[in-house]
């Protein structure tokens, strides 16, 4: 059963899980591994725009495709990292119909999750079958129950841009807050099933900002990363003043690296900066008999 909605309030009183894009939530009916009613909010009006604010920040609704925002003029000019995270995911075909919200809501990309056979932690069932067997994709910082990396490119990227996700009738609320630290083994987000994320706010441009996107994969495209990162740098007469840097496919959550921000800034914007910066970026790693090559 399929319940299309037309306001957001509606959200609170029906059951079922959202679709949008329906990327996600429909390969997982395919699997068999989602089952039950569906709420379909692609007709929410508002959703789909991007819009500059008068403090020079910027709103992309939830509805608004990945394609949109990888080809966004404001983007592009003045949050390039996420333009080129967005352009790099997936297929043109996907990017085309998947929205932002779910995007940074998709469920685990893990094959033990997405087959019928098997109950893990984020399926109902009490362990992380992925621990024991194959899993080169897994984490490299282990907090503890599941071992598969969050999915979320879009996700860390906003990370690395200190943005902020509005949920209907909540407020908005700090993206870090929307994944917690990981130690959840059941949870991909935080949100209740009823709570409905209706806008993405980035924080005004910063001025004189360079950026970059990063993902090692294996084959050419349209494949999930091995290892991702986004790096924001400020630069000023040869030293770096500010610094954020996200990175994923390495944590259960998203991840943004404050301790590898602290050892740039202030340092000179040479090549053996960076190699510091980048050797700080594996500290702590814990990584699993198979995915010890992704620490490098």
């Amino acid at each position: 059963m399929v319940t299309v909605i037309t306001t957001a309030a509606e959200v609170t009183n029906t059951h079922g899980e959202i679709r949008a894009g329906g990327t996600d939530l429909h390969d997982r009916y395919r699997a068999g591994v989602s089952a039950g009613p569906i709420v379909d909010i692609h007709r929410l009006p508002g959703l789909d725009t991007i819009e500059q604010q008068a403090d020079g920040a910027t709103t992309i609704g939830a509805l608004v495709t990945i394609d949109d925002v990888a080809n966004h003029p404001r983007i592009q000019q003045h949050y390039r990292g996420l333009a080129q995270a967005a352009g790099g995911l997936a297929t043109p075909q996907i990017r085309w119909a998947a929205s932002m919200g779910g995007a940074l809501l998709q469920r685990t990309r893990c094959w033990f999750y997405r087959h019928p056979d098997y109950a893990c932690f984020k399926s109902g069932g009490n362990e992380c079958h992925a621990r024991e067997r194959h899993n080169p994709n897994g984490v490299v910082f282990d907090r503890g129950g599941c071992v598969y990396p969050h999915p979320s490119t879009l996700g860390m990227a906003l990370l690395a841009y200190e943005a902020e996700v509005e949920i209907h009738g909540r407020g908005c609320r700090p993206i870090a807050d929307l994944y917690g630290d990981g130690s959840d083994p059941t949870r991909d987000h935080l949100l209740a099933p009823n709570e409905l994320l209706t806008q993405i706010h980035l924080p005004p441009p910063v001025a004189d900002e360079q950026s970059a996107y990063f993902r090692s994969i294996s084959r050419f495209e349209a494949e999930w990363p091995i290892v991702e990162c986004l790096v924001r740098l400020v630069e000023k007469e040869g030293m770096i003043q500010r610094a954020w840097i996200g990175v994923g496919g390495v944590a259960p959550v998203p991840l943004r690296l404050r301790n590898v921000e602290a050892e740039l800034v202030g340092q000179s914007a040479s090549q053996g900066s960076l190699e510091f910066a980048a050797r700080v970026a594996a500290e702590g790693a814990n990584p699993l008999p198979q995915t010890a090559h992704k620490v490098d």
